[in-house]
């Protein structure tokens, strides 16, 4: 099995004189780079000048004493992101802006300088190596209509590839695209789960199904079910791989290799820890928690500990493909993630991923649960291709087993709704 290229990349980039990568190599890499950069934001940045006052100089002997360091947090990027930077705003040359739906309604905005993008094009190099080879034409269905966007960042990264990429965007007509992929010999996509998802559906079901000669997809921006990816690959016959970034990590993160069976991570640009969600802990490595990471080479905005949200683990067994990279699992949940239980059983997105979207004509959903106390109900929103009988829909939520005993209980309702995507999908990405 073809190793993953990071390996390599990471090797050459650690270690100038071209050593074969090893792990207690990159640890030490890793430590030194954590020192610097820690030294470099108590200098240059208002806000971690204070959060970092008393953690001592150099403050990390090894890498455990990333304990010792208090957490960035969502609400440190809402309220101080200004004070975070670690140069003047004239060497930021992209500001991303989150919208959040926390109670003050502020937005998170991620402030990047041209050498901090640099580095996310050679990341999606390395990443797109693995599934793209010379003279492909690719198909970028996000949006790239923004210089330095997620969009014209991949374009760069393909175009040092010397594949022949097409920025597409956002899917808007189903009919569109599948036009295009039936007229031109398209080998691989990049996209939003569930929009490729809706796409390979709404094909599936034509009478004169076009042929489509896709070999590879890549899925990112979103968690991407079991799910959806096995539909997605018994549709169309192609492999699926799927991509974990995030825009606070500069679009950076990790990626499967051959095996795809857990992610290989960035892991010159970015130091990742597991931490129990509640205590703020380090986890042994194989216990699940939540994923926290620091930049090691981003000048603008460096983030010491950020804590993401998303709940995975470490896998501690070596990767079939060879690697001496730490393997994360797939993340399929964020802790944020819908309960609807008080005893402790519980119900995640990818919960309702793995029941909903097999389903003939499903293509997304939204979830909500609303109401306290003695009554809760869960508000699920079914977008479709074509009906599907709502006895088999709430068979298949049944079939979940926060959701039957909360039913059982009767201290819990129901509610369905659905809307119908015949041709233009805006609606299929709201989940």
């Amino acid at each position: 099995m073809r190793k993953t290229p990071y390996d390599a990349w990471i090797g050459r980039r650690i270690s100038p004189g071209g050593k074969k990568l090893a792990a207690g190599m990159l640890r030490s890499y890793q430590l030194s780079r954590l020192n610097e950069i820690i030294a470099t934001v108590r200098a240059r940045s208002p806000f971690y000048r204070q959060r970092l006052q008393d953690c001592g100089d150099p403050p990390l002997a090894s890498l455990a004493d990333m304990e010792r360091l208090p957490f960035t947090t969502e609400e440190d990027l809402r309220s101080n992101g200004l004070k975070m930077l670690c140069v003047s705003q004239g060497e930021i040359s992209r500001v991303v802006t989150l919208e959040t739906s926390g109670t003050t309604g502020r937005p998170k905005r991620l402030y990047f300088t041209e050498e901090d993008q640099a580095l996310t094009v050679d990341m999606f190099v390395q990443s797109m190596s693995q599934i793209t080879r010379s003279g492909e034409l690719v198909y970028i269905l996000l949006p790239a209509g923004s210089p330095g966007g997620v969009g014209d960042l991949l374009y760069r990264a393909l175009c040092a590839l010397r594949t022949t990429p097409e920025r597409y965007g956002l899917i808007s007509s189903l009919s569109d695209m599948l036009r295009q992929l039936s007229s031109r010999p398209v080998s691989c996509l990049v996209g939003i789960p569930v929009q490729v998802l809706a796409l390979a559906k709404y094909h599936e079901r034509q009478k004169r199904r076009p042929r489509v000669g896709l070999k590879k997809i890549l899925l990112c921006t979103d968690c991407a079910s079991r799910a959806v990816i096995g539909e997605i690959e018994r549709i169309w016959g192609c492999q699926v791989f799927d991509y974990y970034g995030m825009t606070e990590a500069g679009l950076g993160g990790g990626m499967e290799c051959p095996a795809r069976c857990g992610y290989h991570l960035h892991e010159a640009d970015l130091y990742f820890e597991i931490v129990d969600p509640l205590s703020g802990r380090p986890l042994e490595e194989g216990k699940e928690g939540e994923v926290v990471f620091s930049t090691l080479t981003r000048r603008g905005m460096p983030l010491i500990r950020y804590r993401t949200g998303d709940l995975s683990r470490f896998v501690p067994d070596p990767c079939p493909c060879g690697t001496v990279l730490r393997r994360l699992e797939k993340v399929r949940s964020r802790q944020s993630g819908l309960v609807l239980t008080g005893d402790g059983v519980g119900i995640t997105m990818a919960d309702l991923d793995e029941a909903l979207l097999p389903m003939p004509g499903i293509v997304n959903f939204s979830a909500a649960v609303v109401g306290s106390g003695d009554r809760t109900k869960l508000k699920i929103t079914l977008f479709y291709l074509h009906r599907v009988d709502e006895n088999r829909i709430r068979q298949a939520l049944a079939s979940l087993p926060a959701v039957r005993s909360a039913l059982a209980s009767d201290l819990f309702d129901l509610a369905l709704t659905t809307r119908e995507v015949a041709d233009a999908i805006e609606a299929s990405s709201e989940k």
